[in-house]
């Protein structure tokens, strides 16, 4: 009996040695087929000489260097499940993820090939609330750094919903009466959108995960069992692009989907490294920050997602730094804004300013990063920003995405109200709370504005 289990079990070991090779000479095989150049990259031997590649960054935690331990690593007990509904079948028409493209993904994120995304972004996707009500337009965001992706795409489904879509009225009754149909719809618009921009309207890049593993763990790179198991499919329409999100839209909104994570990817694979690598400067050489054992997105990945360009700053244009290094800023007036309010004592208050290209988007729509926490204000009105009439008094929505928030709140914004108006108005706030974050962050784009809240829902 003891000499059968060993039979067995040297058996095992044969299989699984026979499919380790198979899978080595497997990825040799893609390897030669496909080369990163497709998606805007070079050979990564050429672009680790003398650090011409920022993200090579082999002076932290590059290859050949002593990996980092801790933050965001990946433990060996802790390989990523992935629910079989989300996973594709290696015959879809894709073409499979390199080792040297994962390396390049994983530098322009973390800027190494160690660290790996912590629970709260595995957990992350894009999941409206109930159809046919208050926040039916609205997605559940969770908490950590993915929660600003999904405000970044909250203000997308709000332009596709008010200002896009044909045959639907722009008011505010038509954001809470959409339909399950209607909001997946929404979804793959808002999503196909932003990749769309990103790409340069030229193509976009979707990663879906098969059921197929194409690349292993090196002494270089850990792997983490989802990122080694994408395909990569180029779309060279936007429609095209849409109907291919909505194909696959349960790979970006199930529960268990790391939605979020393959968005993130397919807008850095649409983007391209080479664009990525002229957004950026030395300010910023990857996308991702540590933060409180997970990771938080730096200016530039919200910028991509508003302006499609990777931007790391909110200003206009290009500015010089404390070393006279060029530091780049928002090039174009975009179809959302942003605004913010908060200080960091680590930045240069200068270069924290936003600037109009942000402030006045081209639609009443604006992330708002209040505090390091995001929210997204709008107005169902889309003539706000283009007739300075309609700026004395009007309404604005926000939606904080707190779960405590049961509807948007409205506020009626006053830019022109009588000094005693605006005294009598602030002593409504109380004793040493004289506006919430929320109405200065507001008056960052209308100075002097007084602000009355309507209805129910976070004021902080």
């Amino acid at each position: 009996m003891a000499m059968e289990v060993s039979d067995r079990e040297q058996s095992s070991q044969e299989l699984d040695l026979e499919e380790i090779t198979r899978k080595i000479s497997f990825l040799d095989k893609w390897r030669e087929i496909f080369s990163c150049h497709r998606l805007g990259t070079n050979n990564t031997t050429s672009q680790n000489h003398e650090g011409n590649h920022i993200f090579a960054d082999e002076s932290e935690d590059g290859p050949g260097r002593p990996q980092p331990k801790g933050q965001g690593q990946l433990p060996l007990s802790s390989l990523w499940s992935i629910p079989n509904a989300f996973i594709i079948t290696s015959k879809s028409g894709g073409f499979p993820i390199s080792l040297a493209m994962a390396m390049k993904l994983r530098q322009s994120l973390f800027g190494n090939t160690v660290h790996v995304f912590s629970d709260d972004w595995e957990k992350a996707c894009f999941r409206f609330h109930d159809p046919f009500s208050d926040l039916a337009f609205a997605l559940e965001v969770g908490k950590g750094g993915a929660r600003s992706i999904q405000m970044a795409v909250q203000g997308s489904l709000i332009k596709y919903l008010l200002f896009t879509r044909e045959g639907k009225d722009c008011d505010f009754h038509s954001l809470c009466a959409i339909s399950k149909q209607e909001q997946k719809q929404a979804l793959a618009a808002a999503l196909a959108g932003i990749l769309w921009a990103a790409g340069e309207a030229q193509k976009a890049t979707l990663c879906l995960v098969t059921e197929d593993t194409y690349v292993a763990s090196t002494p270089d790179y850990s792997g983490d069992n989802f990122t080694e198991r994408l395909q990569l499919f180029e779309v060279l329409d936007k429609e095209a692009t849409e109907k291919f999100i909505y194909d696959h839209l349960h790979c970006f909104s199930g529960e268990g989907s790391r939605g979020v994570i393959l968005f993130l990817y397919s807008l850095v694979f649409s983007r391209t490294f080479e664009r990525l690598q002229k957004d950026l400067d030395v300010s910023t050489i990857h996308l991702l920050q540590p933060n409180a054992g997970g990771f938080l997105c730096r200016q530039a990945v919200l910028n991509m997602i508003l302006t499609g360009r990777a931007s790391p700053h909110v200003f206009n244009g290009c500015q010089s730094g404390k070393s006279q290094e060029i530091l780049h800023g928002v090039q174009t007036r975009s179809d959302i804004g942003y605004l913010q309010w908060g200080k960091d004592a680590s930045e240069d208050d200068r270069l924290l300013q936003v600037g109009s290209m942000l402030k006045t988007p081209k639609l009443p729509i604006w992330l708002c990063n209040i505090n390091g926490n995001y929210s997204v204000l709008f107005s169902t009105n889309r003539q706000l920003l283009s007739d300075w009439k309609m700026e004395r008094l009007f309404d604005l929505h926000f939606y904080s995405g707190q779960p405590s928030q049961k509807k948007p709140a409205c506020l009626t914004v006053d830019t022109h109200s009588h000094p005693w108006e605006r005294d009598q108005r602030e002593d409504t706030h109380g004793p040493g709370r004289r506006f919430s974050p929320v109405e200065m962050t507001i008056r960052t784009k209308w100075r002097e504005a007084t602000v009355n809240w309507k209805g129910a829902g976070s004021s902080s």
